[in-house]
């Protein structure tokens, strides 16, 4: 099992930024992935960022430019610094560890935390 623990949300204006973190415990080094989903406002979840155990991102195409994930392997942590925010940018924020093989894929979840940019 992981446990996956958010943090650092809040309410910012236009133009600012948030860094998110996610500190994750349990079993961690099986995990091949790790990132940030959000879910707007009476939509449906969506990924942000994505980094592998390698170290490579992706990102989606809205947030290029804008946001960076990176990982602290020594603290088990995993941030998203998200910069030049918008209004739409508004949604709960959830931390997500992938364990994947050839036969299956495992999701695991933190509890999400609110981001809201006000125009």
């Amino acid at each position: 099992q992981v446990q996956l623990v958010e943090s650092g949300g809040g309410l910012v204006q236009a133009g600012g930024s948030l860094r998110l973190s996610c500190a994750a415990s349990g079993s961690i080094f099986s995990m091949n992935a790790m990132g940030w989903y959000r879910q707007p406002p009476g939509k449906q979840r969506e990924l942000v960022a994505v980094i592998t155990t390698g170290g490579r991102t992706n990102y989606a195409d809205s947030v290029k430019g804008r946001f960076i994930i990176s990982g602290d392997n020594a603290k088990n942590t995993v941030y998203l610094q998200m910069n030049s925010l918008k209004p739409e940018d508004t949604a709960v924020y959830y931390c997500n560890a992938v364990r994947s093989d050839t036969y299956a894929r495992y999701d695991y979840w933190g509890q999400g935390t609110q981001v809201t940019v006000s125009s």
